[in-house]
């Protein structure tokens, strides 16, 4: 198990910045992929952001590219996700995700090859 706690939700306006934070535990921290995912109100649940073990390779979905930075500190065991010009779409649930497993080409997006997921955060950003 690799226990996921996400804080940093909230109430944001539109055109605003938000950082989630993302704290693990364990000692194996530095070995596992790292994500975010979101659920919009009404939606299916959407890949936002990944990153690798080593921090060298980062997958963004369409949505937040050029707007969202993941970014790790495994010194911390911490995975951040710093969302900047949000939009009302932005709104939703957002869970961190973890898994032991090098990525692979589509690997990346799908939310079955994450094995551990935080509680998730509610993120709302008003218009």
């Amino acid at each position: 198990q690799v226990p996921l706690v996400e804080s940093g939700g909230g109430l944001v306006e539109a055109g605003g910045s938000l950082r989630l934070s993302c704290a693990a535990s364990g000692r194996t921290f530095s070995s596992y992929v790292m994500g975010w995912f979101r659920q919009p109100p009404g939606k299916e649940r959407e890949f936002v952001a990944a990153i690798s073990s080593s921090g060298d390779s980062i997958e963004y979905g369409d949505s937040v590219k050029g707007r969202f930075t993941i970014s790790r500190d495994n010194a911390k065991n911490t995975v951040y996700l710093q969302m900047d010009s949000v939009k009302p779409e932005d709104t939703g649930v957002y869970w961190c995700v973890a898994d032991p497993r090098p990525r692979y080409g589509r690997m990346w997006f799908g939310a079955t090859n994450y094995d551990y997921w935080g509680q998730g955060t509610q993120v709302t950003v008003s218009s």
